[in-house]
């Protein structure tokens, strides 16, 4: 079953390759979306897949990449737009 998931990650989680680590996480999980870092010092994620592959990407959010100190992550489901083609890393908004 496809679904989409919207997550937002806080902490330390610019600088230390958060993006580009869930580029890869992503990927081997085959799930299609985007990351990216925001101007407030967060990381938005928007992926669409298999549900299970989802939670997985959630709670890997929960830990992130070596380095990172994450405090709190929030996250909401949404109706898939099937539009996303693969997954990739876009510039800080």
């Amino acid at each position: 079953m496809t679904a989409r998931i919207h997550i937002f990650v806080y902490g330390m989680v610019h600088g230390v390759f958060f993006r580009a680590n869930t580029v890869g996480i992503a990927r081997k999980l085959r799930l299609k979306g985007w990351v990216r870092n925001r101007r407030d010092g967060s990381v938005e994620i928007v992926a669409e897949g298999d549900k299970e592959k989802l939670m997985e990407l959630l709670e890997w959010c929960k830990i992130g990449p070596e380095g990172a100190i994450v405090e709190r992550v929030d996250h909401r489901w949404e109706k898939p737009t099937f539009e996303l083609k693969d997954f990739t890393a876009s510039e800080t908004v």
